[in-house]
């Protein structure tokens, strides 16, 4: 395994999603007595804790394949791979985007890579994928760090 990184909701969602149960639990045990404050909270918080669940997912890199949740492609199938920031995802998820690039994104992940298929009959041109790491993630791909012209032409 070259790389391995589990994408999940930050603990900071949780605790919104533990105050949105209170809320709710709060709104409707103050008119309908406490029975229904914990028949409706705790069902929300159970929802809403399967939801992060199932948005969560697992990036793997191996010797033959990568991994991005169920979805599976084949290292000799893959071009160009290329770290994102923040302003470079927003772009390429956005204005720059192509409406048949396959995107595993999520709203509380701001950096992605992307990775440019090489297989001329899929008519999917890239693979953008949230990541929290993704030098490490483009570096387990093969790619390589070029250094700013600017940076050396200064230094």
């Amino acid at each position: 395994m070259r790389f391995r990184e589990r994408v999940q909701v930050p603990l900071s969602w949780w605790v919104f999603a533990v105050l949105f149960a209170a809320t709710l639990a709060g709104a409707f045990g103050f008119y309908l007595g406490r029975g229904w404050a914990l028949g409706i909270g705790l069902p929300a918080l159970v929802f809403v804790g399967l939801g992060f669940w199932a948005s969560s997912y697992v990036i793997e890199v191996d010797g033959t394949e990568v991994r991005i949740g169920r979805a599976v492609i084949g290292r000799t199938w893959l071009g160009a791979v290329r770290p994102l920031d923040a302003a470079g995802t927003r772009a390429r998820s956005e204005v720059d985007a192509d409406a048949r690039a396959h995107l595993v994104l999520r709203p509380w992940v701001s950096t992605t890579v992307e990775l440019t298929l090489a297989d001329p009959a899929d008519p999917v041109p890239y693979w953008l994928v949230s990541t929290r790491r993704p030098g490490a993630l483009a570096t387990a791909l093969g790619w390589v760090a070029t250094p700013d012209p600017e940076v050396t032409r200064r230094g």
